[in-house]
C-alpha cells in the first residue's frame, strides 16, 4: 500500500468550531500567548493556565470531527495513512484514524509538572489544582508550550522520510520546528498543500497547492494521488 503521511494544523479543526491558537490580534480566546502558553506563565500563575486549558478541553469535547477528519480516516481503506498533527484535540482519533502522532501534546491528558514523561488520561474535563502525580507534583496540561522541546519531532521526521505522499492540511507552515517537516521528504515524494491561503505560502514549486478549506480540499485527493 502507498504510504501517506498527513500533517495537519489548526485549519482542519477550525471547521469543527475550534479557534486557531493565535488570531490576527495576537490573542488566543482573549488571552495573550505569553499569559497561558509558556512555562513562565505556569510558574507565574498556574491557576490561570489551568483554568484556561480546562475551558479549551471543554470546547474540544463539545465539538465533533468534520468531513476532513472523516475523509482522512476513510483513506485507511486504500492507503497506509499516518497522521502527524500540531493540534492538541482528539478529533482525528474520534473520526477513526488509527495512527496519530501529536507534536504538541493532547489536551485530554495531563502530565507531571516535575517529570513530563508521566502522562495520565483525564477523567472528565478538568484538572483540579490539587491533583498530583505519583511524585507529588501538580498535574499540568499535557501540552507543549512555547519555549519547550517538541519530543515527537524525531519520530515525525522519520515518518515523513518514509512517505510516498506528504499531505499538508490547514497550516501556514509558520510554527517551527514542525514546519521543517516539509524538507524531510525523500526525492520523488508527492507533496500536496491544502489551505485557503495555499497560493501565498512560500514553499517549493513542486508542491501541489489546493487553495481550499480542509473539508473542500480533501475531495480532490483521490484524483491527485490515485491508488
Amino acid at each position: 500500500m502507498k504510504k501517506i503521511v498527513v500533517f495537519t494544523g489548526a485549519g482542519i479543526s477550525v471547521e469543527s468550531g475550534l479557534p486557531t491558537f493565535r488570531g490576527a490580534d495576537g490573542l488566543w480566546e482573549g488571552y495573550r500567548i505569553e499569559e497561558v502558553a509558556t512555562p513562565e506563565a505556569w510558574q507565574r500563575n498556574p491557576e490561570l493556565v489551568q483554568r484556561f486549558y480546562n475551558m479549551r478541553r471543554k470546547d474540544c469535547i463539545r465539538v465533533e470531527p468534520n468531513a476532513a477528519h472523516r475523509y482522512l480516516a476513510n483513506m485507511e481503506k486504500d492507503f497506509d495513512v499516518q497522521i502527524i498533527t500540531q493540534n492538541i484535540d482528539d478529533l482525528h482519533e474520534r473520526a477513526g484514524s488509527s495512527k496519530v502522532l501529536h507534536l504538541h501534546g493532547q489536551i485530554r491528558k495531563s502530565q507531571s509538572s516535575k517529570n513530563p514523561n508521566l502522562v495520565y488520561d483525564i477523567e472528565g474535563d478538568e484538572i483540579a489544582m490539587d491533583a498530583t502525580c505519583e511524585l507529588g507534583s501538580t498535574l499540568r496540561p499535557h501540552v507543549v508550550w512555547f519555549g519547550e522541546a517538541v519530543p515527537n519531532m524525531v519520530e515525525a521526521s522519520r515518518l515523513v522520510r518514509d512517505a510516498d505522499v506528504f499531505i499538508i492540511i490547514g497550516t501556514s507552515l509558520q510554527v517551527y520546528p514542525a514546519a521543517n517537516l516539509l524538507f524531510d521528504c525523500k526525492p520523488g515524494c508527492q507533496i500536496i498543500l491544502i489551505d485557503p491561503n495555499a497560493k501565498q505560502v512560500a514553499i517549493p514549486a513542486n508542491v501541489h497547492k489546493i487553495a481550499e478549506s480542509a473539508s473542500k480540499g480533501v475531495v480532490y485527493l483521490a484524483e491527485i494521488i490515485g491508488k
